[in-house]
């Protein structure tokens, strides 16, 4: 068992024998049994126990057990308590979840808290046999088969080589009692159905049958690994990400779902028709923002519509836009239009904020280059002013043209995508003409003559220069 244990950490470069390490101990066979093998292997070892209170008294009796463990064998005992059930209600998850989230939270943090390399949980090979199950009947990719992974950033499991019956013949031969949570006998949830009474049948049928999953699950963990590199080759040519690189967001993708919000996306519609399997890069690429597998599937049996067409999830839409696919973060809610009743500054939204200044013009008056600004003929200008977003038939004269021209127009003629076209806010005299196509184009209706006296200078203050 110590043989097998350390091959497999050698082999998957999981611990280093200079680390130090929390063990994860629920006080079960699995986890003692992690902790004693890593201990008589000679790594530094700490242990964490998480009291759920979710078992009344048998929640106490695993925690006395903990306690009394650590003490017998001289090591360092980290203890918190949760309460789960509320924990549950408050956030409307369930008691599973909300425990796995307590408990790798806790982790996490102590990890950080006292300088660890990682947390070492008692994943075995049954429950990646499971996993891999359980996967199937949900309806998974090559993923989801892979199983349950050696090493997930500073969560380590270091007995997936090891099976439930290896576990408990190693602590049998020591003597070593441990504790069983009575839940887990009883086959009330799905795990808990296929531990009891799917694969107990499918060894009847294959008595390997165990061997045979984690082999299947090594080898489509191996033909991942081409399509990774696959796929990593042709990103940054299909995707190119706002405000940042397609190579972190590659990376981020390959960590699993990340937790925090995702970049806006522009995709590259012939390049992606291009690659070998355009759904499956869609299916990479898409499912962590949110889009479910029949979305995904849509998305990519539709690479040839007309622009406008729009698929939506809870955070993100994704929009067909000529030769791009754009995928950008939903608002939650639009911004109202702002009256601005005399010169000033005001506050749009958190992100933006416009200042009207009113200015002589004389010897020392400047007219900017920014496009973030502008200056205008203040006895052409009608008060209150109003800032909204364009609506669909609006008309402005462009500074330096004759006539007029619908703003739509006029954006699509600078090649400006369908997301910023929503979000293109304007600038509306009081006689509502537009003033200004914000960071794009003043109009000539408020242009400076050689008979103005006092100008309007208007500056919009932004992270973004035309849209919020």
């Amino acid at each position: 068992m110590l043989n097998k244990v350390k091959t497999y950490i050698d082999t998957h470069k999981l611990l280093r024998p200079d680390g130090r390490y929390i063990v994860g101990l629920s006080g079960g066979a699995d986890s003692v049994a992690l902790l004693l093998i890593l201990k008589e292997l000679g790594y530094c070892v700490e242990a964490a126990h998480c009291n759920f209170h979710l078992r009344g008294k048998e929640s106490q009796r695993d925690e006395e057990y903990c306690i009394n463990l650590c003490k017998e064998q001289d090591v360092k005992l980290h203890l918190t308590h949760f309460q789960t059930a509320e924990y549950a209600e408050l956030h409307k998850v369930s008691i599973e979840m909300s425990a796995r989230t307590l408990r790798y939270n806790y982790f996490e943090a102590l990890r950080q808290d006292i300088g660890a390399d990682a947390v070492c949980v008692a994943h075995h090979r049954d429950d990646s046999v499971e996993t891999v199950l359980l996967n199937l009947v949900r309806g998974t990719g090559l993923r989801g088969l892979m199983g349950i992974r050696p090493r997930n950033k500073y969560i380590i499991r270091p007995l997936l080589s090891c099976s439930k019956a290896d576990i408990e013949a190693y602590l049998a031969a020591k003597g070593q009692v441990f504790v069983t949570d009575s839940s887990n006998l009883v086959a009330d949830v799905k795990r808990n159905k296929l531990r009891l009474e799917v694969v107990p049948t499918l060894k009847e049928i294959n008595p390997s049958f165990d061997d045979t999953i984690m082999k299947m699950s090594e080898s489509i963990g191996e033909a991942q690994k081409i399509i990774n590199a696959s796929l990593k080759s042709a990103f940054s040519s299909i995707v190119s990400v706002e405000n940042g690189d397609a190579d972190t967001l590659f990376s981020q993708l390959q960590d699993g779902m990340p937790k925090q919000a995702l970049p806006n996306l522009r995709i590259d519609i012939a390049a992606l028709q291009s690659y070998v399997s355009p759904e499956y890069f869609l299916f990479y690429l898409l499912i962590p923002y949110g889009f479910t597998s029949p979305q995904v599937r849509g998305i990519a049996s539709s690479l040839s519509s007309e622009s406008g067409k729009e698929y939506i999830t809870d955070s993100y839409t994704l929009l067909f836009d000529r030769k791009m696919m754009l995928v950008s973060q939903r608002e939650k809610t639009a911004p109202k239009p702002l009256e601005l009743p005399e010169t000033g500054k005001y506050i749009y939204s958190e992100q933006c904020s416009i200042e009207i200044k009113e200015e002589v013009v004389g010897s020392n008056f400047t007219i900017p280059t920014a496009s973030n600004e502008i200056v205008v003929d203040k006895a052409k200008v009608h008060f209150p002013l109003v800032l909204r977003r364009t609506a669909t038939a609006d008309r402005f004269r462009p500074f330096g043209m004759r006539g007029s021209k619908l703003v739509s127009d006029y954006l699509t003629n600078l090649k400006i995508d369908a997301v910023s076209k929503r979000k293109q806010l304007v600038l509306v005299d009081g006689n509502g003409e537009i003033m200004w196509l914000v960071g794009r184009r003043s109009s000539e209706t408020y242009r400076i003559g050689s008979t103005t006296t006092t100008a309007l200078r208007i500056r919009f203050l932004s992270s973004k220069t035309a849209d919020i």
